[in-house]
């Protein structure tokens, strides 16, 4: 069965979809079999891995809308055992379509159950925001890993996310946990950088992952090669630390905090 896995943060540009891409890259590196799905209108993930789908139900807006059919997964890599479920931007409206269907909330989970048993990872890239899209991603998943940025306002809206998985362990997903914190655009040459984690260690302690990624060209490079960092460059500093990254997952095993 998979374990299901959101990369979760309302605020944007804290390196998501970077983090969703190639974390299911080193995963399926590992050995793993692995499902990333887009959840962002966006549709980044998918088009950071080459996969540009103008065909609404050649994607999840068709997943969450329609019951009927094989969802539609793309296995963009022959390298990795890596599938892809896409999005384009026709998944804005399904947030609002999702608002007359029955327990709304936990659509996603009730579609992505069926895909559990072909997959020991599958990881959700959610939206900058916390509306139903992101919703339903925190109500299917087994835990959620919250990239946070070694930036100044870098807790600026933790604790409304913190508060939102509070509530949706309480009323939909009493199994949810907090996989990790992960510190993210780390520049080693910068001392703020460096005052800024050890703050973040100080308040959240454990929670945040020992693994720090860092600032890296070829992190931003990759996506528009479409391809994730580990097969663009597999010796530059981002690949070392999605490969650490995703050891570090696998060594703690699914956290239930």
């Amino acid at each position: 069965m998979a374990h299901i896995l959101a990369i979760a943060n309302q605020k944007g540009g804290v390196g998501k979809t970077t983090t969703a891409i190639n974390l299911a890259a080193a995963l399926a590196q590992a050995g793993r079999r692995v499902l990333l799905v887009d959840c962002d209108p966006q549709g980044n993930a998918s088009s950071g891995l080459g996969i540009r789908i103008q065909d609404p139900d050649q994607t999840l807006y068709r997943v969450l809308l329609h019951e009927n059919g094989p969802p539609p997964l793309s296995r963009p890599l022959e390298e990795l055992p890596l599938w892809v479920l896409p999005a384009n931007p026709t998944l804005a409206a399904a947030e609002w379509n999702l608002t007359a269907t029955p327990d709304s909330e936990t659509v996603l989970a009730a579609r992505l159950q069926p895909l559990s048993d072909r997959f020991h990872f599958i990881v959700l890239d959610c939206p900058p925001s916390l509306g139903l899209l992101t919703v339903n991603t925190l109500c299917a998943a087994h835990s959620v890993l919250i990239p946070l940025q070694c930036e100044y306002f870098a807790m600026e809206g933790l604790s409304l996310l913190l508060d939102t998985i509070r509530k949706i362990k309480l009323r939909w997903n009493p199994s949810l946990a907090i996989q990790g914190i992960l510190l993210t655009m780390f520049d080693r040459r910068n001392n703020l950088s460096h005052q800024v984690a050890t703050e973040i260690r100080k308040h959240l302690g454990s929670r945040v992952l020992k693994t720090l990624i860092p600032r890296n060209v070829r992190l931003s490079e990759s996506p528009s090669h479409g391809l994730p960092v580990l097969l663009y460059d597999r010796s530059c500093a981002g690949s070392r630390a999605y490969t650490a990254l995703a050891r570090e997952i696998l060594q703690k095993g699914a956290h239930r905090e």
